[in-house]
């Protein structure tokens, strides 16, 4: 993606004291989140916005149906994650979760939280999975997934030459309106588990990039900590660290990207009870 320098921010307090407890690092993490958890900041709302632990293969296309299972290794990465996340963090990861409905999905939210001493709720979300974030109509959509695969597929998407999906810019505030919905309370983390294709999507727009490569592309177990400052949602700014860097977004930028485009705010798919109250 493009390396957009991260946004300085005098306001939040990373925790620089955070001092590695010695505890291993689970096998088959990738290693960004580990430099991610570095930069994490004290006493926020947090959310580990994550694709699903390791699973069986997809086709040669990257086609991966919604039948493929965790694999056992991806059984026992999401277990110790969670397991490692609330034995070092000082974040309670005592609240319920958000998934994909795709058994992986739901499979990895339990697995974290059995790892981490927990049996929660898990809700299942449909901006999670597709048709959701980026898909409207999957009669048209799926067929062109299917024929040039899922980076082509992800990259004409963001440039908007895709029939069959939202705007990007919507796709984004769709899954951000959600995440502020769904904020925990201060000092909690909430998981929410989800697929490649939509953490790329959302990532590019966030980093303001329309073509990725597969050096890009979210590794299974990799994902974004993300929160945000204490404002209406339409003025709210989102802090997300991706692979070691920290990065803001203003809400409203996106959404008058969104609108220079041609589009409307009630054309926005937000979930219940967030509105954009604009003024």
């Amino acid at each position: 993606m493009n390396s957009n320098p991260p946004y300085a921010n005098a306001n939040i307090s990373t925790m620089a004291s955070y001092q590695k407890s010695g505890a291993p690092v689970p096998e088959h993490l990738p290693d960004s989140m580990m430099a991610s958890v570095e930069l994490l900041p004290e006493a926020k709302r947090l959310i580990l916005f994550t694709r699903h632990s390791l699973r069986e293969r997809s086709d040669g296309n990257g086609f991966a149906s919604s039948k493929l299972p965790l694999t056992q290794k991806g059984r026992v990465l999401a277990h110790s994650w969670g397991c490692w996340l609330a034995n070092n963090l000082p974040y309670s990861m005592e609240v319920d979760s958000i998934s994909s409905p795709i058994k992986r999905c739901i499979d990895t939210a339990q697995l974290m939280q059995a790892g981490a001493g927990l049996s929660r709720y898990i809700a299942p979300q449909s901006l999670l999975v597709e048709p959701g974030s980026l898909v409207i109509d999957p009669d048209i959509a799926s067929p062109v997934f299917k024929e040039i695969g899922v980076l082509n597929f992800i990259n004409r998407f963001l440039q908007g030459d895709l029939d069959g999906t939202k705007n990007a810019y919507q796709g984004a505030l769709d899954l951000l309106s959600l995440f502020y919905q769904k904020r925990p309370e201060q000092n909690h983390l909430l998981l929410a588990i989800s697929h490649d294709t939509l953490l790329s999507a959302f990532l590019a727009v966030m980093l303001d990039t329309k073509n990725l490569s597969w050096s890009d592309w979210p590794k299974m177990m990799e994902g974004t900590f993300l929160w945000f400052d204490d404002q209406p949602f339409y003025q709210s700014t989102a802090y997300f660290i991706w692979r070691g860097r920290l990065y803001s977004k203003s809400i409203s930028s996106l959404l008058d990207s969104y609108l220079a485009l041609g589009f409307a705010p009630q054309q926005l798919l937000l979930p219940p009870k967030v509105s954009w109250e604009l003024p």
